[in-house]
C-alpha cells in the first residue's frame, strides 16, 4: 500500500521505464558536486555593479536595453531551475546552484503542474533511487577522498572551519558531509541572554509571526497543519498539545543547501522533552492538493525552553526534516538533556534537509524585522548558526 493516500494511479509503462532508466543514470553517474557550484550573485546585482562602475549618468542609457532588474532575474531562475536568496550580512542577491540529482527531484516534486508525485509508481521510485544514493555515500576505500575534495573545490568550502582537518580521517563521504566545526567558526549571539533567539543551522530561513501566514505565502496545500506537522495527525499523540492547538503559533523555517554545514543547534536555553519519529508528510513540499513527498522522514524534539524570567519553561518544537536524498537524522541529545543556547542538538547525512522551529504563542517571540519583510517577499535569508533571529518581549502571561 502507498504511504501517498493522493497517488493512486498506475504509470503506464511506457513513461515509467523511461524515467527510471534516466533517474538511475543520474544517480549512478553523478557525484555530489555535480550540477552544483559556489552561490553567485543574481544577475540584477551583477548589472547593478556594472552601471555603477560606468557612472550614475549611464544607468538610465543602459536600462533602454535590457529588461528589468526583476524580469532578468525571473528568467535566469526558470533557465536555471534554481533559487534566489538573500544574503544577510552583504543584503544582496544570490543565486543558489544545486546538484543535477537535486534538481530534476525538486521538479518532480515541488514544480507546480507536474503531476508525476499523483503516480504512486514514481513515489517509489525516487524512494529506490535515494536509497540508492545514501549507500554511495555511505561506501568506504578507494575515491572517497578525491570524492570528499571534489565537493571542497565545488563550494569551495573553508577548511580552515573544520574540527577535523586531516581528509584522510573522513571514511566516507557521509561522515565529512556531517563534518563539525570548530567551536569558534559559528560565534553565538549573546549566550548568557535567553532572551534572544538564534539560528539552528547554516541555511537559508523562512519566518513566519503565525501560522495563518505561513499558510497564506508559504505553504499552499490544504493539508498542512500543526498536529500533522508534530504528529502524523495521531489522534493518541498529546505530547505536543500546546503547542500544536495554538494557531498563533510562529515558524521559523530553515532549508539547508547540500553545501551547508549540516548539523544544527539549539536555538534556546532548555531541556530535551520527548522525541518522536514520524514517516509522513515534508510540509516544505505541500504546494498542491496532493499529499506528496511522503518518502521523507521527520523527527521531532520537545524543549522546555528557558526564554527570561517567567517563561522558564515554554514548550517550543523542533522538527528536523529529511529532504532530498537524506538517509537519516541523528540526535545528538536525549530526553532529559540539558541544553544550552548554541549546542548542537543533531544531524543530517547527504542531501538538502529542513527544520522547522514552532514557538507558541506564549513565547512572547517577535522575528528579527528584515527577516520578516523578506518572507513576506517569498525571499529566504542566508543564515548561520548563531545568528539572532528574533528576541521574546513583552510580559509573561
Amino acid at each position: 500500500m502507498s504511504s501517498n493516500p493522493g497517488a493512486t494511479m498506475s504509470l503506464p509503462a511506457e513513461m515509467g521505464k523511461p524515467l527510471e532508466e534516466s533517474l538511475d543514470h543520474l544517480v549512478s553517474n553523478s557525484a555530489a558536486s555535480e550540477g552544483g557550484g559556489k552561490d553567485i550573485l543574481a544577475p540584477s546585482e551583477v548589472r547593478a555593479d556594472a552601471v555603477h562602475s560606468h557612472g550614475e549618468k549611464s544607468k538610465k542609457w543602459i536600462k533602454k536595453f535590457f529588461p528589468s532588474e526583476d524580469t532578468l532575474d525571473k528568467l535566469f531562475n526558470m533557465e536555471h531551475m534554481g533559487n534566489y536568496v538573500i544574503d544577510r550580512v552583504t543584503g544582496r542577491k544570490i543565486f543558489e546552484t544545486m546538484p543535477i540529482y537535486v534538481r530534476v527531484g525538486m521538479h518532480l516534486l515541488f514544480v507546480s503542474g507536474c503531476n508525476y508525485m499523483s503516480y504512486s509508481s514514481v513515489e517509489k521510485l525516487l524512494e529506490n533511487q535515494s536509497i540508492k544514493q545514501g549507500k554511495i555515500y555511505d561506501q568506504t576505500g578507494e575515491g572517497v577522498k578525491e570524492h570528499i575534495q571534489s565537493f571542497i573545490d565545488t563550494y569551495e568550502l573553508p577548511l580552515d572551519e573544520l574540527l577535523v582537518k586531516d581528509l584522510d580521517q573522513y571514511p566516507t563521504f557521509n561522515s565529512f558531509f556531517s563534518r563539525r566545526l570548530v567551536p569558534t567558526a559559528r560565534p553565538i549571539t549573546s549566550p548568557n541572554d535567553p532572551s534572544i533567539i538564534i539560528s539552528p543551522a547554516d541555511s537559508r530561513l523562512t519566518v513566519f509571526p503565525t501560522v495563518d501566514q505561513a499558510k497564506t505565502i508559504w505553504i499552499k496545500g490544504k493539508q498542512f497543519t500543526l498536529p500533522n506537522l508534530l504528529t502524523g495527525e495521531d489522534d493518541t499523540e498529546t505530547r505536543f498539545k500546546q503547542i500544536q492547538e495554538d494557531t498563533n503559533a510562529a515558524l521559523a523555517i530553515c532549508r539547508l543547501a547540500p553545501q551547508d554545514y549540516h548539523r544544527f543547534h539549539s536555538p534556546v536555553d532548555g531541556v530535551v522533552g520527548d522525541i518522536k519519529d514520524i514517516h509522513a508528510v515534508n510540509p516544505q513540499a505541500i504546494n498542491e492538493d496532493l499529499n506528496v513527498f511522503t518518502l521523507n522522514k521527520r523527527s521531532v524534539m520537545l524543549i522546555h525552553a528557558n526564554l527570561g524570567a517567567g517563561r522558564e519553561s515554554v514548550p517550543i518544537a523542533f522538527v528536523a526534516i529529511g529532504a532530498m536524498l537524506v538517509g537519516s537524522i541523528g540526535w545528538s541529545k536525549k530526553p532529559g538533556d540539558k541544553i544550552v543556547k548554541g549546542e548542537e542538538l543533531g544531524w543530517f547525512q547527504y542531501g538538502g534537509s529542513t527544520t522547522i522551529t514552532v514557538f507558541p504563542s506564549a513565547s512572547g517571540l517577535v522575528f528579527d524585522d528584515d527577516l520578516v519583510a523578506n518572507s513576506k517577499k517569498g525571499m529566504e535569508t542566508l543564515v548561520r548558526v548563531g545568528m539572532e533571529i528574533g528576541k521574546v518581549k513583552g510580559a509573561a502571561v
